[in-house]
């Protein structure tokens, strides 16, 4: 038995010491997380992101031991030095692997103490922003370096270190002006993650589309448009191309809705059933809610009604809502200020005769007026049909800039930098000249 023994016991005993130092691994690796959960046991995120770090953690505390075990057990022969090499370049990539799990866990916590679903999340998207991009920077970084380190393990590639070092400044050259889109691209990347001139989840008009920052990469980013398709535009856009950011400073936004009528508009009776729309929809946040007339030419007037709402998405709801309800109530109540085209013979309009105009199809009063009838007395009892009686109107319906306090303090947004300012200006262009 002895003497069968002994030809396998230069083996035998290595194999035991691998064994006994994958089982030590192991039992190491799960006493490291226990540990840490333990430590951070207030922390539930961590119990699940923690997973992702838990195989290279085993594989590197494995290689670690299965290093030690075979240094201890055998002599330095040819065999042990490859395997060792192995071994080696193993562990250099487990470590990489733990290093970048490492990282995942590190954004996952830090992203989930700040939630981005609530209303007022502008530092929360800012943040969320920056940690994906430095986690995808140091992704790539220890990818690189474990790469050289790895490759430095071979005697081939140290020997050219040197005339790799003394080429370097060549190289460099000829691999910039090779790459140089690309590293226009990543630079531009870093540039829109650390400057806050957009962030995730930010809404954007880009290329007249209307979407969301989905995704910010160190050379593209990926814009979910309304309709759910992607925009991939490379990150150099976003820093050579005006754009326009709906949530900058903040989500609140206003908008428009517009109406060509006739001159027999009711305004104030349109001024009321915006105000009825308004207090029976939870789109509008309160903000804004005024009807004026913007313009007055070509035969029609220009009604312009501006609300405001919490997002952009609300917003277009809310503008569809208004434009749905005062067109039924046109329609209805006031069909007369619905556009119309009027057409009038010349002769009959400069010499003041009897001859009866000519209306168009639907313009009350127009058609059936009687035989005789002048197109000034037909103007004057169309009037006094739609006449009412005009009261003054409400400051907070009808006016943006003037009229109330709200409307003060919007004004003074649009009013310049101050005359100190202009003072110091027309100062700096005398000292000039």
């Amino acid at each position: 038995m002895q003497d069968a023994l002994d030809p396998a016991m230069p083996f035998l005993v290595p194999i035991l010491a691998v064994a006994l130092a994958v089982a030590g691994g192991l039992l190491a690796s799960w006493l490291v997380r226990r540990v840490v959960l333990r430590l951070n046991r207030k922390q539930e995120a961590l119990r699940e992101t923690s997973r992702v770090a838990r195989m290279p953690l085993r594989l590197a505390l494995c290689l670690i031991g299965v290093r030690i075990a075979l240094g201890l057990t055998t002599e330095d022969a040819e065999w042990r030095r490859n395997v060792d090499h192995a071994l080696q370049i193993a562990l250099i990539g487990s470590l990489a692997w733990l290093a970048i799990a490492v990282l995942l866990i590190i954004e996952t916590m830090v992203l989930t103490r700040y939630r981005v679903d609530v209303a007022d999340n502008r530092r929360a998207r800012r943040l969320r922003t920056q940690v994906i991009l430095a986690r995808r920077i140091g992704v790539a970084l220890i990818a690189i370096v474990a790469l050289g380190i790895a490759m430095l393990t071979f005697p081939a590639i140290q020997a050219l270190g040197a005339g790799l070092l003394a080429s370097a400044g060549v190289i460099s050259i000829v691999a910039g002006l090779a790459a140089q889109t690309s590293l226009v691209n990543v630079f531009a990347g870093i540039q829109l993650a650390f400057t806050d001139a957009i962030r995730v989840d930010d809404v954007v008009v880009v290329q007249k589309e209307w979407g969301r920052i989905e995704e910010i990469t160190l050379t593209y980013v990926v814009v979910h448009i309304w309709d759910d398709r992607r925009l991939i535009l490379p990150s150099t856009y976003f820093t050579t191309t005006p754009f326009e950011n709906w949530t900058r400073r903040q989500s609140e936004v206003m908008g428009t809705v517009e109406f060509d009528l006739d001159w027999r508009a009711p305004v104030e009776d349109m001024r009321a059933e915006l105000k009825r729309v308004l207090a029976g929809t939870d789109l509008w946040d309160e903000r804004v809610g005024i009807l004026q007339i913007t313009d007055a030419t070509a035969g029609f007037v220009r009604v312009r009604i501006l609300v405001s709402a919490a997002d952009s998405a609300t917003l277009f709801d809310l503008r569809c809502l208004i434009r749905e309800e005062l067109v039924l109530f046109l329609q209805q109540e006031h069909p007369t200020a619905l556009p119309h085209v009027r057409l009038e013979p010349l002769g009959a309009a400069a010499l003041g005769t009897g001859t009866t105009g000519v209306g168009t199809p639907g313009a009350a009063g127009t058609a059936d007026a009687p035989a005789g009838t002048t197109t000034a007395a037909r103007t004057r009892k169309i009037s006094a049909a739609d006449e009412t009686v005009r009261h003054p109107a409400d400051p907070h319906d009808s006016q943006l800039f003037t009229g109330s306090i709200e409307a003060i303090q919007r004004s003074k947004a649009f009013t310049g930098p101050g005359e100190e300012v202009f003072e110091d200006r027309d100062k700096s262009i005398a000292a000039q000249n």
